[in-house]
């Protein structure tokens, strides 16, 4: 089974960052960070997407 390494590291990316701007963001009570955690809960599932699906085999 190859593994598209490209996929792997771009989800990973998209998980560390948008993971880090939901943790930085938490304690703040201002109506921009939840627009910004809005688009990082995004990243966090394109993220995942990309790297469950970067294998040949059928995705989980």
């Amino acid at each position: 089974m190859a593994t598209d390494s490209r996929k792997v590291m771009v989800g990973s990316l998209l998980l560390l960052v948008s993971t880090a701007l939901i943790m930085g963001t938490a304690p703040l009570v201002d109506a921009l960070p939840v627009v910004v955690a809005s688009f990082a809960a995004l990243g966090l599932a394109a993220g995942a997407l990309l790297v469950g699906t970067s294998e040949d085999a059928r995705p989980v």
